[in-house]
């Protein structure tokens, strides 16, 4: 008997066998040559998906009208050279490991331009939607003629035989997010007075021409998914009502009716739900819906706990449950779920480390796991030809993956922390609940390092001639940090706590609360604190908060701090006293800043001293995460791996 049966249960859907019910939901490729087709990257980056388990993954976002959609994303066309062998690649990839090959036909519309690097050479594209406009950043907008419409249709067709024709076994119809179809279905958007605008019925005339080409072009028994809002979920958008209008509509069409959340415009972060956010929050929509269609409806939204997931399936809320970030952390989690083995699953953190890459580098990251992006360079670790003795100073973060890693090479490892438990500064989120997955991240690696076999010694100080009794081959310092603690006059009163020891210390903090630090975990300490119910002042001495944060995290995390938190930037703490802390603003006048307990989360230092003592103890001594410079889980966890591959 499986533990999870209901996950793991096949589904058919046209002709085709799906290994079970979790599917990879399609994330933007990684690379795209000038030519609009998929680099080796980008096809190794869905591949490690279908190796890890998942029934279904679905490249994301092949553009079918370039003419109207500028986009640089995937073009499928037979005069481009090399682009038919490119997908190729890519399904077979996919289809080897047992998954089933989706792709994603798209149309950006007003919204072209979305993902290139360069956002001025957006201005030099035509935006196409349902009607003459201008978006909020003043772009204008072309509303297509009935001629290019027809031409879409025809292209959307054209896009599904070539997707048959290269290896795919089903294809996903975008018709959500605010992309073009989702456009002309809402009333917000559409302002057209001819037979594509005005009544739901010609709203949705473009979506169902749309499908009847694609179902005559693939055949009847091949599998057709449409993706779509369940609501629009912003004020003028269609609502929860009309989603179910939308999915009876298209039902006759399709095989899957894959229900999201939101808009591209007014709702990113409820299409991604942040940390801040409930896991599972959009699973409402795809419920309600699937009580009015027979066809088998998909959910999606920060689903990542196979019980949750579980209990989706189980209670009919859906029959499908789509991951997109939680299979970029661990994309073995369906295989985990499978055999039962979902306490080694790492969760996503949801910290927007992947989507913050894009934009920037048009690349993948992701926080937890080092391959992604880079799957082209070997996903199985390698075993050394020779084992060595090899020890690990440091049970954060960079020390555990480091420690994981060397043992999986098959080298003995020791591994030696200071304190009583592992986690390192992973240790301090168990306190605050949003940030919770970090702490569980530290057990997790805790438990791979038992299981690789790895011998920890926690309460273990590590010294020069701890390390020569040893005789170790290989040393690998993950000494960490250490919270800065500034020497104002009463910090060290008993109204004071360090952010780091919060979760040890959380009696203490009373209702009238002071964060002393502006950067990320003093931001997010505030938010913990006022959804608490306690009153919280934010101060810090820049002008800007979070500026640590990566630019995705940062603007849902400053709406919670506007929302919560009073603020104070400009600010040099002088004192603390029992009535609170006293600063000093630009101006040279004092302000006291009222509050009953102090946190002190004014950033980390690098325990560069253990470094300088211990930088000569073996033939090969490396250093890695915090110890280096106060840096972020993304850096720790590729540096511990790497540290673990090159010894």
């Amino acid at each position: 008997m499986k533990k999870y049966p209901n996950l793991s249960k096949p589904i058919k859907l046209g002709n085709v066998t799906f290994r079970n019910r979790m599917f990879a939901s399609p994330i933007g490729a990684t690379d795209i040559n000038a030519d609009c087709v998929p680099g080796e990257r980008t096809r190794a980056f869905y591949e490690l998906r279908g190796k890890g388990g998942a029934a279904a993954v679905t490249m994301s976002e092949l553009v079918v009208h370039p003419e109207t959609d500028g986009s640089h994303m995937l073009h499928l066309d037979l005069q481009t050279v090399g682009a038919l062998a490119s997908f190729t690649f890519c399904a077979d990839s996919i289809r080897r490991h047992g998954a089933v090959a989706s792709i994603e036909l798209s149309h950006s519309g007003q919204y072209a331009g979305t993902y290139m690097a360069d956002k001025n050479k957006k201005q030099g594209l035509t935006q196409f939607g349902p009607s003459d406009g201008v978006r909020p950043d003043g772009m204008k907008v072309s509303a297509l003629t009935k001629e290019q419409i027809a031409d879409i249709v025809k292209s959307y067709a054209e896009a599904a035989t070539l997707a048959k024709r290269v290896g795919f076994q089903m294809v996903m119809i975008h018709a959500g997010h605010t992309w073009l179809l989702n456009q002309f279905i809402s009333p917000f958007f559409n302002k057209r007075t001819d037979e594509y605008g005005g009544s739901f019925d010609n709203r949705i005339r473009f979506t169902l021409e749309v499908l009847a080409a694609v179902r005559e072009a693939v055949g009847p028994m091949f599998p057709i998914e449409i993706r779509m809002s369940g609501s629009e979920l912003f004020e003028g958008g269609y609502d929860l009502q009309e989603g179910i209008k939308i999915a009876k509509a298209v039902e006759p069409y399709v095989d899957l009716i894959h229900v999201s959340a939101g808009s591209y415009q007014f709702g990113f972060f409820t299409t991604h739900p942040s940390m801040f956010g409930a896991h599972g929050m959009n699973v409402y929509l795809a419920e309600e819906i699937k009580k009015h269609v027979s066809k088998p409806v998909a959910t999606i939204g920060a689903l990542n706990d196979p019980e949750m997931m579980e209990e989706i399936i189980a209670s009919g809320k859906a029959d499908v449950v789509y991951m997109g970030r939680a299979l970029l952390a661990d994309p073995y989690l369906p295989q985990k779920v499978v055999a039962g083995e979902d306490d080694k699953i790492v969760k996503c953190l949801r910290c927007f480390a992947c989507m913050a890459e894009r934009p920037i580098s048009q690349t993948r990251r992701c926080a937890v796991n080092p391959l992604i992006g880079r799957e082209i360079e070997g996903t199985e670790v390698p075993v050394s030809r020779k084992s060595k003795k090899i020890l690990v100073v440091g049970g954060g973060v960079a020390g555990l993956k480091a420690a994981v890693t060397s043992a999986q090479r098959g080298h003995e490892v020791i591994l030696c922390e200071k304190d009583s438990e592992l986690g390192g500064i992973l240790k301090c989120e168990q306190a605050i609940d949003f940030k919770l997955e970090m702490y569980q991240l530290g057990l997790a690696l805790e438990a791979q390092a038992r299981e690789e076999g790895v011998e920890i010694r926690c309460n273990t100080t590590v010294d020069k001639a701890y390390i020569e009794n040893i005789k170790p081959d290989a040393v690998i310092l993950a000494v960490g940090s250490s919270p800065i603690v500034p020497p104002l006059p009463g910090i060290d009163g008993d109204n004071v706590v360090v952010v780091n020891d919060y979760y040890k210390n959380k009696e203490k903090v009373t209702d009238s609360v002071i964060v002393l630090g502006g950067g990320l975990a003093g931001c997010e300490c505030a938010i913990h604190l006022a959804q608490e119910g306690k009153t919280v002042h934010l101060v810090e001495m820049r002008d800007e908060l979070a500026v640590d944060a990566n630019i995705r995290h940062r603007p849902i995390l400053m709406k919670m701090i506007d929302e919560l938190v009073n603020v104070h930037t400009g600010l040099q703490g002088l004192s603390i006293s029992d009535e609170g802390l006293l600063c000093k603003d630009k101006d040279g006048k004092n302000i006291l800043i009222p509050g009953t307990t102090v946190i002190c989360a004014v950033g980390q230092r690098a325990n560069r001293h253990i470094v300088e003592e211990l930088y000569d103890v073996a033939p090969i001594v490396r250093e890695i995460g915090d110890c280096i410079r106060p840096s972020n889980i993304t850096n720790a966890m590729y540096e511990g791996y790497h540290a673990g591959l090159d010894i």
